[in-house]
């Protein structure tokens, strides 16, 4: 894998071996960004189920101006790290916790955020589990949006709070931008 564009663009991101992960392609990831570019200047990003960072590192070199990393794997967690350290980037924070942990830590913290990216392990019901904290916990900015990835239409489950703005379907994903109604 590597940064499609922006700042950091060419540079390599590590990826790593954990069952159950599966990254974002180069090729879905730079039309998914195409979908969300409007959004993403001086964003503040939480790329939840963060694997390699691959989408926080791409919207960081795109032009957002912070990103916030989960991932509870800590081969994941080591990874971010590293990804982040090679390609020296500053305006990061990363978290080695589960998601129901870190978005009550955003929310005491009084954290929001203008994109989440939302792209658990696939046989899991963690994006509508993960959609019904954000908004309990009112962290989405007002114009911000959810970019939901999964392998079945079924498992991106939201509140009637939110509508679907953009979908794309690729060979085995499916991508889903989210908005506040």
């Amino acid at each position: 894998m590597k940064v499609i564009s922006g700042k950091y663009k060419g540079r390599k991101i590590l990826g790593f071996n954990i069952d159950g992960t599966r990254p974002t392609m180069d090729r879905i990831k730079e039309s998914l960004f195409a979908m969300i570019q409007n959004y993403i200047d001086e964003s503040v990003v939480l790329d939840l189920f963060s694997g390699s960072g691959n989408l926080g590192i791409e919207a960081l070199s795109m032009g957002s101006k912070y990103a916030y990393f989960v991932d509870n794997n800590k081969k994941a967690y080591n990874t971010i790290k590293k990804n982040i350290e090679d390609i020296g980037i500053e305006n990061y924070n990363i978290l080695n916790t589960d998601y129901k942990k870190a978005l009550e830590y955003y929310k005491d913290n009084n954290i929001k955020f203008n994109i989440i990216f939302l792209d658990p392990p696939y046989k899991t019901n963690y994006i509508e589990k993960s959609i019904e904290l954000i908004d309990k916990y009112k962290l989405l900015s007002k114009e911000g949006i959810i970019v939901a990835e999964s392998s079945d239409i079924d498992k991106i489950v939201f509140s009637s709070n939110y509508r679907v703005i953009k979908e794309k379907k690729y060979k085995d994903k499916l991508v889903v931008i989210l908005k506040q109604v």
